[in-house]
């Protein structure tokens, strides 16, 4: 994914599902283990993030500057996303709604 946000930044993932909901999850502090288990709610068991995956995204997430390390907590790192997560996640959420307004929009026809 591409994206133009607060100057110019790009962030790219393979999984964008996966950054997607890592993103809106951390709108609040939370840590790996949260997120998943947070993900696996939202989704009602549908996605399910294994630990190589959340804790993969998470790191490049961090070096991108789409969250940031908050605190240790019980041996585990609390995460929070940044101004500049917060508008990727915002442009995503427009792109998706878009898509769907379109498959509506399709299904009308």
């Amino acid at each position: 994914m591409r994206s133009q946000a607060g100057g110019r930044a790009e962030w790219q993932s393979e999984k964008t599902e996966t950054g997607f909901y890592i993103l809106m999850c951390l709108q609040q502090e939370a840590h790996g283990w949260g997120i998943v288990r947070r993900v696996e709610a939202l989704t009602q068991g549908e996605i399910v993030l294994s630990p190589g995956t959340m804790y993969g995204s998470l790191s490049k997430m961090e070096k991108d500057g789409l969250i940031r390390f908050v605190r240790m907590e019980d041996k585990r790192k609390l995460y929070v996303i940044t101004e500049l997560g917060k508008a990727v996640l915002e442009l995503e959420m427009k792109r998706i709604e878009r898509l769907y307004d379109n498959m509506l929009e399709v299904q009308k026809a």
